[in-house]
């Protein structure tokens, strides 16, 4: 008895699934958007995924159903979806903490829809303009035939170039997670990083094919209106009619093209259909590139999230526009315990970021995403380049008073308070009194005399780069400045003057803190013993007072008996800082009688 042979069975494959949730890659990450929502999943820089979640706004009209012209709605919205998209996951980047203004996106959108209209539609008239302009036959049909040619190339080149770009090359590689994504999905595969890195980087809805649909549609469209405009209806061949016919069909290029890829994405996969399919999908191959895991979760993410919102009418939408206080302020200690940084730092770039005293803080539970990336990049700067935190943050607090800062001149002091401090008791009722501050620096001691008392301030240095500083310091008071070594440039006498020079001798400069050491030498070099500059000041200050002007000087430890010793004609008093230490020296003329 012969028994029949049973055939191999074929392994059964999963189940194909429809699907109508499409995607974008942006910043790293992706974007998936479904019939009622869009998710956004992007990698920060720390490598945490962070997703958002939008609804999407229903149709009020009918339009969306209506052939062709629910082709130019639904391209509309994704551009404006996707440039929000686009927007969003560049914040998670940012460090400006400036607002986008009011109606930028759509000024995006139509800047970029401006441009593409240059590139893909005007270059192209233009150069075959030029060709018959050199002689080349004007033949309607076959010119508009040959722009399309030239469309097409420009726009295959447009891809090759922006692929020179690292970040568009990795944006590329999203794209790839995206497709993959949503091609496990279609094919019953569960979404596992294994199953997306296995499915395959092309896919049948992808915007690349789309565009090249565009130029196929718009290359038939162009001849078409050509022949209409010049055979039969006999307005001639004139460039700006022919520009403005074809301005007028980007919209029902675009609703006819969308018809096209969801007919071409509708058929069956066959042989015909797959030639058919061919020259879009070839170009995925450009647009297209093979991710990394990361980037296949976040497409997963993103993904499954559009799922949910989609199945449930009822989930809520979430957002990773902010982060709480406590987590940016953990994370920037986490940083300047590299160095072994005071904790209290990662309050005042707080405090900087925000706009707000330390006071405000505890009352603060969530800052924005883009103030969170500002703190922990100071915090970074800080200790990776261990430079002082009042110029990473470009200023600090003086007398109350944001002081700007720069490496070209020396950190303001709270000592250097006590020195103000003295001239405005000084000071204090007298009118039209003048005041110089020698070596200004920054200007700080001289903005806080020009705002405190009624006092004509001179602001002087020798350094071009500290006094452009003090300048901005001083700017919208009296205060004036002037490029001077100590008194080499004055002439005039004044009734009070200030000081806060280099007191730190030469060779202890080394020995300084790294943060010090960022600090201008010739602000704190004070010479072998560190008294260099308090002789010259000792020395010509009589010829600059008035009868009655007094010489404030900040103080070196251990300096005050020798700088006393300088001032043998002048009645003293030191007063001592915060610390218990000899640290300001007041100098008072004595009357000629007592000379």
């Amino acid at each position: 008895m012969n028994q029949k042979k049973e055939k191999p069975q074929k392994a059964k494959t999963a189940e194909l699934r429809r699907s109508t949730i499409g995607g974008q890659a942006v910043i790293e990450g992706v974007m998936m958007r479904g019939k009622t929502a869009s998710a956004l999943c992007v990698r920060s820089e720390d490598g945490e995924k962070l997703l958002a979640t939008t609804r999407l706004k229903k149709p009020k009209t009918k339009v969306h159903r209506i052939p062709v012209l629910r082709g130019i709605v639904q391209f509309v919205s994704m551009l404006i979806v996707g440039m929000k998209s686009l927007m969003k996951s560049a914040e998670v980047f940012g460090t400006d903490d400036e607002e986008m203004p009011k109606g930028f996106l759509g000024f995006s959108v139509f800047l970029g829809i401006v441009l593409a209209v240059a590139l893909f539609i005007f270059v192209p008239s233009l150069v075959m303009n030029g060709f018959i302009a050199l002689g080349c036959p004007d033949m309607p049909l076959t010119n508009a035939l040959i722009e399309g040619a030239l469309r097409l190339l420009i726009f295959i080149g447009y891809l090759y170039l922006t692929m020179l770009l690292k970040d568009i090359r990795r944006t590329y590689m999203y794209h790839g997670a995206e497709h993959k994504t949503i091609n496990c999905y279609e094919h019953g595969m569960p979404l596992t990083v294994e199953n997306v890195r296995k499915s395959s980087k092309v896919h049948k809805r992808c915007g690349t094919t789309f565009l090249f649909i565009v130029l196929i549609v718009t290359i038939l469209a162009f001849a078409l209106s050509n022949w209409l405009v010049v055979d039969i209806f006999g307005w001639g061949n004139k460039w700006w009619i022919n520009l403005l016919v074809r301005l007028v069909l980007i919209a029902p290029i675009a609703g006819v093209s969308y018809e096209v890829l969801k007919f071409l994405a509708w058929l069956p996969d066959n042989r015909f259909t797959a030639v058919i399919r061919a020259p879009g999908l070839s170009l995925q191959a450009i647009t297209t590139k093979e991710p990394d895991d990361g980037m296949i979760e976040c497409a997963i993410e993103a993904f499954e999230a559009v799922l949910a919102m989609d199945a449930d009418p009822a989930l809520p939408e979430t957002n990773f526009d902010s982060v709480s206080i406590e987590a940016a302020r953990a994370r920037m200690e986490t940083e300047l315990a590299k160095i072994d940084a005071e904790a209290c730092e990662a309050d005042w770039i707080l405090c900087d970021v925000l706009g707000k005293k330390r006071g405000e803080l505890s009352a603060i539970e969530r800052i924005k995403r883009i103030e969170y990336n500002r703190c922990v990049a100071f915090a970074k700067k800080r200790a990776e380049e261990r430079m002082p935190l009042a110029y990473v943050l470009g200023n600090t607090e003086f007398y109350g008073i944001r002081i700007r800062v720069t490496p070209a001149v020396l950190i303001p002091r709270p000592e250097t308070e006590l020195v103000a401090e003295q001239a405005i008791r000084l000071l204090d009722g007298k009118e039209n009194a003048s005041v110089l501050d020698l070596c200004t620096g920054s200007g700080c001691v001289a903005r806080v005399l020009a705002e405190k008392t009624r006092a004509r301030v001179t602001a002087a240095d020798c350094s071009p780069e500290a006094l452009n500083v003090a300048k901005l310091n001083l700017e919208g008071t009296s205060a004036v400045t002037i490029l001077s070594d100590l008194f080499d440039g004055i002439e005039e006498r004044y009734d009070a003057i200030v000081s806060n020079p280099p007191y730190i001798p030469t060779g202890d400069l080394k020995s300084l803190q790294e943060e010090v050491k960022r600090e201008p030498v010739l602000a704190l070099n004070g010479g072998a013993d560190g008294l260099d500059v308090y002789r010259r000041i000792c020395a010509e200050a009589g010829d600059h007072l008035t009868d009655d002007g007094v010489l404030i000087l900040e103080l070196g430890i251990g300096q005050a008996e020798a700088v006393a010793s300088m001032l043998p004609n002048y009645d003293l008093e030191v007063k001592q800082d915060y610390a218990g230490i000899d640290r300001i020296l007041i100098a008072r003329r004595r009357s000629a009688a007592h000379v």
